[in-house]
């Protein structure tokens, strides 16, 4: 319905907000806030009310600024910047590939990430874990752009090739692992696993910065976006470029997934699942980006509260893969009886 609907601008675009896409937001919003003072208030070096005050007012003691600072403020800032990169990416990726189960993942980025990381140790040890991912991740992006023959612009070719590289990528990595490096082999299973243990603020200052460059050249290509929700044709005929529009937003998913993976290692399933989540909940058409990254956030968020006061340090990924291998058997179910009947 037409009063339902707000238009924003962002720069020189125009964007239409929903209502219950507004509310969702703000909601979403909550959540994230809501998370972020358990995580920094529970368990034995939980900050009370008191600290959390004086900390505000720029009076921290020193027990107060070392957690803030080194042990729960910069692994809250990653949980947060990854779910937010994870949920834009995998939002982008399922509206141009129209692939509903669609992430980066299929193009082989986490497996190209773990074989990078596993292949620097080897050859380069004095190079950085999030250098390797990201180098990795590069190598098996740039592998499946040119093994489809057409760049990006077929969604059935790059699926299918990511596939393959990712199926090599993880060969690499468990030869590695298995035959060169067995002493360091559960350090490196423990980054491709997805952790948030022991995170920096020099981490999150890699995803802030990643998300301040990026998300806005989403933002600015997002009424591209939904032209592609309309089909190539009509988008062609409206004066967009399908093959390029589809190239672009699928350059722009790996650029944030592979800056996740940079600082967290691979979180398995967050980019399938908060595009969803956010699409069922808004029950809006379009790519829904603003709520796929806000909900992506509070499932990073979640997870890792669960992690930290739960099981005891258990890497973070372990967690999204098992509450998301859940959810995408629950989808599954839900498409079968829907075609069943």
């Amino acid at each position: 319905m037409a009063h339902s609907v707000t238009w924003y601008r962002l720069g020189p675009v125009l964007l239409p907000v929903r209502r219950r896409s507004r509310r969702l937001a703000l909601m979403l919003v909550a959540a994230v806030v809501l998370l972020a003072a358990v995580t920094l208030t529970l368990g034995d070096l939980g900050l009370g009310p008191v600290d959390v005050v004086a900390a505000v007012q720029g009076e921290m003691s020193a027990s107060t600024r070392f957690v803030l600072e080194r042990l729960r403020g910069p692994r809250l800032l990653v949980a947060i910047g990854v779910g937010v990169a994870l949920g834009v990416s995998g939002g982008l990726f399922q509206t141009v590939t129209r692939n509903p189960l669609g992430s980066p993942d299929v193009l082989g980025l986490a497996a190209g990430a773990g074989a990078g990381v596993a292949v620097a140790t080897l050859m380069a040890p004095g190079l950085s874990t999030p250098v390797g991912a990201v180098l990795g991740a590069g190598a098996a992006i740039g592998l499946v752009y040119v093994s489809t023959g057409l760049g990006f612009a077929s969604p059935a070719r790059v699926i299918i090739t990511g596939i393959a590289v990712a199926a090599m990528a993880t060969a690499v990595t468990q030869y590695v692992v298995a035959v060169v490096l067995r002493d360091h082999g559960s350090q490196l299973a423990a980054y491709i696993a997805g952790s948030l243990n022991s995170r920096s603020l020099g981490h999150a200052a890699i995803i802030g910065v990643a998300l301040l460059v990026l998300l806005p050249v989403v933002g600015w290509w997002s009424t591209r976006l939904q032209l592609m929700d309309l089909g190539d044709d009509v988008a062609e005929g409206l004066g967009g470029s399908a093959v390029g529009t589809r190239t672009a937003a699928i350059v722009l998913s790996t650029l944030l997934a592979a800056s996740a993976v940079a600082v967290s290692g691979p979180i398995a399933f967050v980019a399938l699942t908060a595009p969803h989540i956010a699409r069922r909940l808004s029950r809006a058409p379009g790519p829904n980006l603003v709520l796929a990254g806000l909900t992506g956030a509070v499932i990073m968020l979640a997870a890792d509260l669960l992690a930290q006061q739960v099981f005891d340090g258990l890497p973070v990924g372990i967690i999204t893969a098992g509450v998301g291998g859940a959810y995408l058997g629950y989808l599954l179910v839900t498409e079968w009886r829907k075609t069943s009947i």
